[in-house]
């Protein structure tokens, strides 16, 4: 018969399991449970949702970097001293935080994209923004750290302009890879409060800039709503994008691929018109029977390459063989848009709107 265990004895074997040493009831299988339960759980903030994942925001801060080296150079050159440029941060949070944050007054510029929806914004902090605009008309010997606490003047808005061309080519260089932008600046604020290009609790990625000229120090805010990169979001990947230009093609190599090219044969048809028979019409046909059409002898002919319709032509003969005059080229859809499309990409980008 198996010997029976005193209570003693249980409450001692009981005591060498339990890790804490109590002799009590044992209760280590409901604590794990209870705190792998509370591993699981992770905080969410339903007023600031991550629409942006991480490898897209890598992507935004290394593309951004890019911009930074570019505009700085941009901004040295023309101010004829050192300007460094220096990307700070690249975060993800609503548009009524971000407009909050500011400064007022400040600089703001709304960039309007032709090839996106919706719009960006470039602002500009007063701190850096005085300095420079000083450095720009003599001044700038002296550094100063009192500047005054008001609205940009008219001519100060139009020195500023030069600033906001020199960031829009290094934005539309640095983009190119991923997206044509040809911004322009559609609107200039200096209370970031009355611009509301999108709802409060939208989500845009900010990404933040340091100017440094000399002693003094300022924010640079690039604001991009989520809606108007929404569709740029499959490019927005470590694989699919390049912060780096295309290579430019040499004079030799353009030669060589434009004298391949015009060896390749392509397949040239002469139509002389299209006529819609029935089967038994088509059945009915034999030798000598005309057919009528609806096209006049005064139109000509239609020439196919390759199944396309690219010129008119006229029928007739060479030297005893039966021969096409080439006639004018036919106007196609894309081309017809594209004459309609070049007024509008020729605007000037360099008209602003002031609204203060």
């Amino acid at each position: 018969m198996a010997e029976v265990l005193s209570q003693t004895e249980v409450e001692s074997l009981l005591a060498a399991l339990d890790p804490d040493g109590s002799s009590g009831p044992a209760k280590p299988a409901f604590r794990q449970a209870h705190s792998d339960h509370h591993s699981q759980i992770s905080l969410y903030d339903f007023k600031r949702p991550e629409r942006v994942s991480k490898e897209q925001m890598r992507a935004i801060q290394g593309l951004h970097e890019g911009f930074s080296r570019e505009f700085g150079a941009a901004l040295s050159g023309m101010l004829r001293t050192i300007v460094e440029c220096k990307l700070i941060s690249v975060d993800q949070l609503t548009y009524s935080e971000f407009v909050f944050s500011l400064e007022n007054p400040t600089c703001f510029n709304l960039l309007e994209s032709t090839y996106l929806q919706g719009h960006m914004i470039l602002d500009l902090n007063p701190s850096i923004i005085f300095p420079i605009i000083d450095r720009m008309l003599g001044g700038g010997r002296q550094a100063k750290t009192n500047f005054p606490n008001r609205a940009l003047t008219e001519i100060e808005l139009r020195l500023v302009s030069r600033i906001t061309n020199q960031a829009i080519k290094a934005l539309e260089n640095t983009w190119i890879n991923l997206c044509y932008l040809d911004l322009k600046v559609s609107q200039i604020e200096s209370n970031p409060q009355l611009v509301q290009i999108v709802p409060p609790n939208e989500v845009i990625v900010l990404v933040s800039f340091e100017l440094t000229m000399g002693e003094m120090r300022g924010i640079m805010n690039f604001c991009i709503p989520f809606n108007t990169i929404e569709p740029l979001s499959p490019k927005l990947s470590s694989d699919s994008w390049s912060a780096y230009k295309s290579r430019v093609i040499t004079p030799e190599e353009q030669l060589d691929i434009e004298t391949n090219i015009s060896k390749t044969k392509v397949e040239l048809v002469a139509e002389l018109t299209q006529v819609k028979l029935s089967a038994d019409d088509l059945m009915g046909l034999s030798v000598g029977d005309v057919i009528m059409t609806e096209r006049e002898v005064s139109q000509g002919l239609t020439l196919m390459i390759e199944g396309k319709p690219f010129f008119s032509g006229t029928p007739g003969t060479l030297k005893g063989h039966k021969a096409v005059q080439i006639g004018k080229p036919i106007s196609r859809a894309r081309d017809i848009l594209k004459e309609k499309q070049e007024p509008e990409f020729s605007r000037p980008t360099e008209a602003v709107k002031t609204h203060r």
